[in-house]
């Protein structure tokens, strides 16, 4: 299989870029720096930035998938200019991308592009699977200009995924990251009363994902990276207070939250309880489909 990633240098395309050539594939990624990413990756990289145009065609032409990853940080502080950004580089990147895709001969069969569960916008107790239909708030209309972007790809006879991920259970990395230091000294706890659901997965289950989604022929449209259990915030806390050995019973009022990371805490507040329906559709089967094996595993 010939692949060329986008966001490689990423926690998730990093793991992904290993995955690959553990099975033999033949990998090539896009990167800003292409010989930073070459020699960290050690694979073929090609430099591309998409302010500057389309994706260049020689990464692209020939290869069997392409798969979608960049994207600015989310988990920042928001002002103007990062959400422009995180739209743009969303929106607008991956325009760049198809842009590129279009050129290219013989074209990629597939492209998997990276979404997020956002996309949804907050349920509250109510249950959504990727038949569900886009919530209504900022980050959500973000993901549907990012999915209705790649999605063009798809007039051109190449099959689009688009993989609509949860919190990605990474002790490195991401929110699993940010949270271990209260909850190792004790003073962890549910957020916000803790009623609201969190989509989760582990990270070893959404590189499973990608691979079945970068192999599956006859495939496409939106599917749920998440676990099939998903829970609440609450749950959440008593099951890594469990795996710590730590008590979690520290509440964080939601004012505080916005008060430390800013607009994007009510997102974190509100929560969307997503359930990953076409899994087995795709031929997946979940190594790690409860959260307490899931964290037992994370936090060796």
């Amino acid at each position: 299989m010939r692949v060329t990633l986008t966001g490689a240098t990423g926690f998730i395309g990093s793991r992904l870029v290993d995955a690959l050539k553990a099975r033999g594939d033949e990998v090539t990624v896009l990167s800003r720096d292409a010989g930073r990413a070459s020699e960290r990756l050690g694979v073929e990289a090609v430099a591309w930035d998409w302010k500057a145009g389309p994706a260049p065609v020689a990464a692209l032409a020939g290869r069997d998938v392409v798969v979608h990853l960049a994207g600015e940080p989310v988990a920042q502080r928001w002002n103007a200019t990062v959400k422009q950004k995180i739209r743009n580089s969303r929106e607008l990147g991956t325009r760049q991308l198809v842009a590129g895709l279009a050129s290219a001969d013989p074209r990629p069969a597939r492209l998997v592009c990276a979404s997020a569960c956002a996309y949804y916008g907050p349920h509250g107790t109510e249950v959504v699977d990727e038949t569900s239909p886009p919530g209504r708030d900022w980050l959500a209309d973000v993901c549907v200009r990012w999915e209705r972007e790649a999605d063009v790809a798809a007039v051109r006879d190449t099959s689009v995924i688009k993989v609509r991920t949860g919190i990605t259970l990474d002790a490195g990395s991401g929110a699993l990251a940010s949270m271990l230091m209260p909850f190792k000294l004790g003073v962890g706890g549910p957020l916000a009363g803790g009623r609201q659901y969190m989509p989760w997965i582990h990270r070893d289950d959404l590189i499973g994902m990608y691979l079945r989604a970068i192999d599956a022929t006859g495939f496409s449209g939106p599917i749920n990276g998440c676990a099939p259990s998903p829970v609440t915030n609450r749950e959440f806390s008593r099951a890594l207070g469990r795996a710590l050995r730590r008590p979690a019973v520290m509440p964080v009022p939601g004012a505080v939250a916005r008060i430390m990371v800013g607009e994007v805490a009510k997102y974190a507040v509100t929560g969307v309880r997503m359930l990953p329906a076409r899994a087995g559709e795709l031929g997946y089967t979940f190594r790690y489909p409860d959260l307490d094996g899931a964290l037992a595993n994370t936090l060796v």
